[in-house]
């Protein structure tokens, strides 16, 4: 069994909102870029993978943001696999500032065929993910699985060139964007923590209309996010 994996990191003022704390997209994107990293140096990556054709893609992510780290704080990301199978793998996260915990997530990952566009089977990996696992749990709950919402109000914007990642579909980032840009601002100032569940059921291009809907029951905010008639992503924010 490996070890848990760490990354330090200093929060720069472009990862900060107006209250000078690092966004919820921030925090996520930290995590995100410590999953490439860590899966290059275990073998992996998406170097590695792109070389047959192939990718990885985020299927579903929750994260628990207990306090937002400000402009210029030193943090430390921690990582780790726990669980692999032929059609996903489990990574989990632990923001820390110095001795307290900030924030926590799971993420699970599948393999897609550039060319197809279709998930492919992971078992090409499993010597190499075999060495990588560590024996500890989870930090936080899995993902839960959303449910369609019926949106009170909805926002709609078509795909642009500053959308796209290396996979050529949207980046995870801009649904996080999408998502925040549909709450008040008094409650993205005022909050004291959060829980983001996010699924993503399907893949949206360049030039493509993106229809995002919201709707909220109290401090939980859901949304669905899609392109004509196909739901590509849904998620759902819990204040405290």
């Amino acid at each position: 069994m490996a070890e848990i994996s760490s990354y330090d990191y200093r929060i720069e003022p472009q990862d900060v909102d107006f209250t000078l704390r690092a966004s919820a997209a921030s925090v996520i994107n930290y995590m995100l870029n410590v999953a490439g990293i860590d899966a290059h140096n275990k073998g992996f990556g998406v170097d590695v993978l792109q070389g047959q054709s192939v990718t990885w893609v985020l299927s579903r992510l929750a994260v628990e943001i207990d306090e937002q780290p400000r402009q210029y704080d030193n943090t430390t990301i921690d990582t780790w696999v726990n669980d692999f199978n032929r059609l996903s793998s489990t990574r989990n996260f632990r923001m820390r500032c110095g001795d307290r915990v900030v924030a926590s997530g799971v993420s699970q990952w599948c393999m897609f065929n550039m060319e197809t566009r279709q998930a492919v089977d992971m078992s090409m990996l499993k010597d190499v993910y075999m060495r990588a696992m560590v024996d500890h749990p989870s930090p936080i709950a899995m993902p839960a699985r959303l449910r369609a919402i019926e949106p009170a109000t909805t926002m709609s914007r078509p795909v642009v060139y500053s959308d796209i990642d290396f996979n050529r579909h949207v980046n995870t980032l801009r649904y996080i964007d999408l998502i925040f840009d549909m709450l008040p601002l008094e409650l993205i100032e005022n909050n004291h923590g959060m829980r983001i569940d996010l699924n993503f059921l399907a893949e949206a291009r360049y030039g493509e209309t993106l229809s995002v809907g919201a709707t909220n029951d109290g401090a939980v905010w859901c949304f669905d996010v899609m392109s004509a008639d196909k739901v590509l992503c849904r998620a759902k924010i819990e204040f405290k």
